[in-house]
């Protein structure tokens, strides 16, 4: 299955400031989401953001916030973004959807489950997802790869978004990821 710029969406999920201290990895996981970001933002593809009661848990912490041009997170409190108000509708047409979040077991696993069922195609950025636990983040990528999630890295995605070489996009995206 090839990821298609015409029909994709990036989504972040939940990546936000009080669950963030203990992610494994985490450094990894907004680096790599940063780049992915600004990646989708040299190729015009959307972003879709969610926060997980943010009341509780803050907001989306800022090096994410400012990656975006516009961004604007749509608050849920099911642990699938599909269950946002507003999160369907804002796909639209879109149903090449690739995930970066957390946690990689709970929230993004559920959106990556419901989406699947709704027909789309799903990418999981590995490198841009991680949970509490190492098996934790291991486990709930195996069970996306299961349901028919493809799994991907930034680079991947950034590069099969493109297409070709020898593009000004193309010259702005390897600078991102050197």
């Amino acid at each position: 299955m090839r990821l298609r710029r015409e029909k994709a969406a990036v989504v972040v999920v939940d990546i936000q400031e009080k669950l963030l201290p203990a992610i494994f990895e985490k450094e990894r996981l907004v680096q790599n989401s940063v780049r992915l970001l600004k990646g989708a933002g040299i190729l015009g593809v959307p972003v879709l953001a969610t926060e997980q009661y943010p009341k509780g848990l803050g907001s989306t912490v800022p090096e994410i916030v400012s990656a975006c041009k516009d961004f604007a997170a749509l608050d849920k409190v099911s642990f699938s973004a599909c269950g946002a108000a507003g999160f369907s509708e804002a796909l639209r047409n879109l149903t090449d959807v690739i995930l970066c979040g957390m946690e990689t077991h709970v929230c993004v696993l559920h959106t990556a489950l419901d989406l699947i069922e709704a027909g789309c195609s799903v990418f999981v950025v590995a490198d841009a997802i991680s949970s509490r636990t190492v098996e934790n983040h291991q486990i709930g990528l195996a069970r996306m790869r299961d349901a028919g999630a493809v799994i991907v890295t930034t680079e991947m995605v950034l590069f099969e978004l493109l297409g070709k070489a020898g593009t000004a996009e193309f010259k702005k995206v390897l600078e991102l990821v050197k």
